[in-house]
């Protein structure tokens, strides 16, 4: 009786650790190191600064939902949806816009970080907001200038680079990769020697060749000289994160912003595989040109069950081509019967 107790205690006592969980650990690649390859996205009402009047990162269950329904976009998606009694009619000085809300899918909540509702992606500073150097405020008031002159262009320089076709709006390509308004999407495929990140947002692919240590991926950087879109990218593996450095971005890209780099400026990500559905994607900015300091910003990557489409930008349309006839007719009613030869 008395050994059948001290079974019983015995098992009683080792019970909890017995149906205790094993700590999740990332699946691995044939080649060992853990395997990010998938469709994931950023999509998310939190964005890279904090909007003003909130003061701090992180906010509560009721005060994410708060937010999500004061959100100007998910309004105007909500208005759009809703019948209408009459037809209504847009004045020349209000606009249409570049097409309805129907198209907006931004997200439905704001990001949550480490199981946290988030009001900015940036962490550090812990104002929320980009750190400008006094260069930086005069590059980013530029950009302002440039942005408005885009909405009515007069020749193919003056449209931001992702009217172009060029590379993603609103910083999606990065580096660091920012959620946009729609297409939020990546595709991540593995190989021994190299990681390919496929961004859905006008079909951009990061080819980033691996290296076996930071010093090596450090010196096979090309020339300065080089300065290609979204950047120059190397990487290596740093226990089971993998981390990408760029340098030497475009400086068309760099001063359009929103994420603002000069060619010497460096930015280093960082994915890590946290659970079968996420990767935390980290990245730090380096760019004295620019900024006061480094910067730090984290955000979520959710893996999709749905693949990649094509985003089949301007292709096969006549948008250029009409912009620019538009503003030549504008030029010619503007100077009068007189320059355009009397007629």
């Amino acid at each position: 009786m008395r050994a059948g107790c001290l079974i019983l205690s015995a098992l009683l006592l080792a019970s909890p650790a017995m149906g205790a969980p094993k700590p999740w650990s990332a699946p691995l690649t044939p080649d060992g190191v853990p395997d990010l390859q998938g469709v994931w996205s950023n999509a998310s009402l939190t964005y890279l600064t904090r909007p003003p009047g909130l003061k701090t990162l992180v906010v509560s269950d009721a005060e994410a939902e708060a937010l999500v329904r004061s959100n100007p976009m998910l309004r105007r998606r909500a208005e759009e949806a809703t019948p209408s009694a009459a037809p209504r009619q847009e004045s020349a000085a209000e606009g249409v816009g570049g097409y309805n809300a129907f198209w907006l899918d931004a997200g439905q909540t704001l990001g949550k970080v480490k199981g946290e509702w988030r009001t900015s992606w940036i962490i550090d500073p812990p104002s929320g907001q980009l750190p400008l150097s006094a260069a930086g405020r005069a590059l980013v008031a530029k950009a302002r200038t440039f942005a408005a002159e885009a909405d009515t262009p007069t020749d193919p320089e003056k449209l931001e680079p992702w009217d172009r076709c060029l590379i993603g709006s609103r910083g999606s390509g990065g580096p660091g990769m920012l959620n946009n308004i729609y297409n939020s999407n990546y595709q991540i495929v593995q190989t021994p020697r190299s990681v390919v990140i496929v961004v859905e947002m006008i079909h951009e692919p990061r080819i980033i060749p691996l290296f076996p240590s930071k010093a090596a991926a450090e010196a096979a950087h090309r020339p300065a000289a080089i300065q290609p879109w979204l950047g120059d990218s190397v990487g290596w593996w740093e226990k089971g994160v993998l981390v990408v450095q760029t340098t030497q971005v475009n400086r068309e890209q760099g001063r359009a912003g929103p994420l603002f780099l000069s060619p010497s400026g460096k930015v280093t990500e960082r994915f890590t595989r946290v659970s079968p559905t996420e990767i935390l994607y980290q990245f730090e900015v380096e760019d004295p040109a620019y900024y006061s300091q480094p910067w730090r910003a984290e955000m979520p990557l959710t893996l999709q069950k749905s693949r990649l489409f094509e985003y089949a930008c301007h292709e096969g349309n006549y948008a250029l081509p009409d912009i620019l006839r538009g503003a030549r007719m504008a030029e010619h009613a503007k100077a009068g019967p007189t320059a355009a030869g009397g007629q």
